[in-house]
């Protein structure tokens, strides 16, 4: 795959309405959802991108087009497969930390796969909840030869629950990908009797290129087969971490886009980037995602406000 060839990104994963509840208690909504999130960011970044995802034909549902298509996002798929939209109830805290509770439905229409993307993106609930999951895999399967897989684990408990059936369906779409990213909590959560590091490995000998953990304030780590890069987050006042995690997922995308490495035909380049070329993918990513923490709600940054 050459820069700058005419391919785009295929987002495959859920929408939702974010019922945003503030620490004083008003009350707010949002178009959201892990992918929905990195779809938007994407093609705020300038990036071509197609989206496989299901909302229902109702006014949250209307909220959801409005917002993919303002941004620029294309639709893969019908996403009239579910008969309502899905909401997630989010509580921030006084740090402006979120807290969720789902209201969730997902079942994933069929996808075309040609032309094959340079690159497709799953995550979060979209890539483990039934019956959806299922179609998720199989579509993975389908591209994984022709397009550069990755994968934010983003974890969410509160739907899934932990235990080893939630870990062996996050290791199985992990050993179809490219990258890999997963949050210090999510860390935590699947993998709880191993440290860090341990968890790392084991993802990485499921067969990505390279694993991501992000640590919110703390910062990001890129490990690969040669090595371990970490970068610092930027300061920012934050005003919540909707979306943070998935704009950073998104600018990891670009990033790596913009340097040449994404296509299935990358792969052997991707495993063997240099660690100044890491660093500065990690730090475009951490730029975008500050600029969402400093703002309400799932609102990623376009590329002239980077």
């Amino acid at each position: 795959m050459e820069p700058g060839a005419e391919q785009d990104v295929l987002v495959v994963g859920e929408s939702l309405v974010d019922v945003v509840r503030a620490a004083d208690g008003t009350t707010r909504e949002h178009p959201g959802g892990s992918a929905a999130n990195v779809a938007v960011a994407l093609a705020r970044l300038g990036r071509p991108v197609r989206f496989a995802t299901a909302y229902a034909e109702d006014d949250h549902g209307a909220m959801l087009a409005e917002h993919l298509a303002g941004s620029g996002v294309r639709l893969a798929t019908d996403p009239a497969t579910i008969s309502r939209t899905s909401t997630a109830l989010a509580t921030i805290g006084t740090d402006g930390a979120a807290s969720y509770t789902f209201d969730l439905a997902w079942e994933l229409g069929p996808v075309d796969p040609d032309p094959a993307p340079v690159v497709v993106h799953t995550c979060s609930l979209g890539a483990v909840l039934a019956p959806g999951a299922e179609d998720v895999v199989a579509l993975l399967r389908r591209l994984r030869d022709r397009a550069t897989v990755t994968y934010d684990v983003n974890a969410r408990p509160a739907v899934t629950g932990t235990g080893p059936d939630v870990v062996a369906r996050v290791e199985r779409v992990a050993a179809l990908a490219d990258l890999v990213k997963a949050s210090d909590e999510d860390v935590a959560a699947l993998w709880p009797d191993l440290d860090e590091a341990s968890a790392v490995s084991r993802l990485l000998d499921l067969g990505p290129a390279a694993v991501v953990v992000t640590r919110g304030g703390e910062g990001a780590t890129w490990t690969g087969a040669r090595s371990a890069v970490e970068v610092a987050s930027l300061p920012v006042e934050v005003a919540d971490t909707i979306g943070a995690g998935d704009t950073f997922g998104a600018a990891l995308v670009d990033a790596l886009w913009e340097r040449g490495l994404l296509g299935a035909d990358r792969r052997a380049a991707l495993g063997a980037i240099g660690d100044e070329e890491v660093a500065a993918v990690l730090d475009h990513a951490a730029r975008a995602a500050a600029v969402t923490v400093s703002r309400p709600g799932a609102d990623p940054p376009y590329r002239h406000e980077l």
